[in-house]
C-alpha cells in the first residue's frame, strides 16, 4: 500500500509540474524550445538557438523578417575561394520596424545575423541607450561583415564566420543628439558610455552564438564581434 501511495504522489507531482509548465508556456512561448521563432515576441531563453537554426532555413528567415516589419533586400548568392561565399545574404534597409541605420550603408550579412541585429536593436540597443544615455541610437558604425579569410587572417586553420557573411564587427554608435560612442575610445569609460557598451554586449549574448569584446583580447579592442556560428547539438555560446 505504501508503495502505491508513493507512486500516486509521484504521478501527482509530475502532473502538477506539467500543468505549471503548460501554463507558463502559453504565456511565455518565447521561453519554450519547441515553439517556432517569432521575431515579434520578446527575447526568450531559446531565442538565440532558434536564430542560429535559421542558417539552414533561408526562406523561413526572410519570411520572419518580412512578417516582423523589417525592410530588407535579398541579395544574389556570392561565391568565393575555399569556404567563402554566401547564399542567404540580405541587406537591412532602414525604415519599417528598423529605425537604426548601418554605416557604411549597403552591408550584406547572412539572414540569421540580420534577424539577430533587428532583435538587438529593438530589445537591447535602444533600451540601453535610453537608460544610460537618455536618447536613442540613430546609426551603428561597423567594420563590415563579409570577408573571405581565415580566423585572424591566418594562412591556415579554421575559416572565419566573416567568410560566409555570418558575422559583423560593430565599431560604435551615433546617437540622436549627435554624440558618438565607440568601442575603442569608450570601453574603459567608467560613466554612462561604458555602461551602455557593456549593456549592449551583454544583451547581444542572448541573440548571437558568439560575442567578443575588448574583454576577450587585444584584437577586439576596437569592436564587438557578433556571429551566428553553429556549434553542434549542445549549442554552447561564446560571450566575452
Amino acid at each position: 500500500m505504501l508503495r502505491w501511495l508513493k507512486i500516486a504522489l509521484l504521478v501527482a507531482i509530475v502532473g502538477f509540474g506539467a500543468l505549471l509548465l503548460y501554463g507558463y508556456g502559453r504565456n511565455h512561448p518565447e521561453d519554450m524550445p519547441w515553439t517556432p521563432l517569432d521575431l515579434a515576441q520578446p527575447v526568450g531563453a531559446f531565442t538565440g538557438r532558434k536564430l542560429v537554426g535559421l542558417r539552414d532555413q533561408p526562406a523561413l528567415c526572410r519570411a520572419l523578417l518580412g512578417r516582423s516589419g523589417v525592410r530588407y533586400t535579398a541579395l544574389a548568392p556570392r561565391e568565393g575561394a575555399g569556404r567563402c561565399g554566401y547564399r542567404d545574404g540580405v541587406r537591412l534597409d532602414r525604415g519599417g520596424a528598423t529605425r537604426i541605420a548601418l554605416r557604411p550603408a549597403g552591408l550584406a550579412t547572412s539572414c540569421p545575423v540580420a534577424a539577430a541585429l533587428a532583435l538587438w536593436e529593438w530589445h537591447v540597443v535602444q533600451r540601453a541607450a535610453l537608460e544610460h544615455l537618455g536618447t536613442q541610437v540613430a546609426t551603428i558604425d561597423h567594420f563590415g561583415s563579409y570577408n573571405c579569410r581565415r580566423i585572424y587572417g591566418r594562412t591556415e586553420g579554421a575559416w572565419s564566420e566573416h567568410s560566409t557573411a555570418n558575422a559583423i564587427d560593430v565599431a560604435g554608435f551615433r546617437l540622436d543628439d549627435g554624440r558618438r560612442v565607440t568601442v575603442l575610445r569608450d570601453w574603459q569609460d567608467k560613466g554612462a558610455k561604458g555602461r551602455f557598451l557593456r549593456a549592449v554586449r551583454d544583451g547581444a549574448c542572448d541573440l548571437f552564438a558568439t560575442v567578443l569584446s575588448p574583454d576577450y583580447n587585444a584584437a577586439h579592442r576596437d569592436h564587438l564581434h557578433l556571429d551566428q556560428a553553429a556549434r553542434g547539438k549542445m549549442g554552447w555560446r561564446g560571450c566575452r
